[in-house]
């Protein structure tokens, strides 16, 4: 986990001051009507930051695997972040990051195998380990739609 967290925290300190300097048009601009511009993008990063803080968090204590479930687009559009500041949607994604590597490298190794589920429809369980490293890989793919071509990965 500790390695997890020591990726995370590198990848938030090198992208944060890369993210600042793209222009205010390139980084507000939606491609079309109905896909995210660059900054709802990392809004999504913020919206998915803070549901699996909460994932990473309770599954540690709750006696049965706690149901935390996050409806993305909702979630984007609930917190209209093209209406945002960009430098407060950049700090705010810099900070719940920086929040989840102190959660992640302070966590009781016999916690990483708790249960989480992350099931909109049907259960779908996962432990906490899995969402953390989930968790890095679903940052670098959504990065690669902000600065194309930071990352080699696939991910569905």
């Amino acid at each position: 986990m500790k390695k997890i967290a020591s990726e995370l925290e590198e990848i938030v300190n090198t992208f944060s001051k890369q993210i600042v300097s793209i222009n205010e048009s390139d980084f507000s601009l939606k491609p079309n009507p109905s896909k995210w511009s660059k900054k709802e993008v990392l809004g999504h990063l913020i919206d998915s930051a803070e549901n699996n803080l909460r994932r990473f968090i309770c599954s540690q204590y709750e006696s049965q695997p706690p149901k935390i479930r996050y409806d993305q687009n909702f979630w984007v559009t609930a917190n209209n972040y093209l209406s945002a500041p960009s430098n407060e949607v950049i700090e705010n994604w810099k900070l719940i990051n920086l929040k989840i590597c102190r959660v992640l490298t302070q966590m009781d190794p016999q916690n990483y195998s708790k249960l989480c589920d992350t099931g909109k429809d049907a259960p779908n369980f996962h432990s906490i380990e899995w969402l953390a490293d989930d968790y890095v890989k679903h940052l670098k793919h959504h990065l690669n739609q902000i600065i194309a071509g930071s990352f080699d990965i696939v991910y569905s």
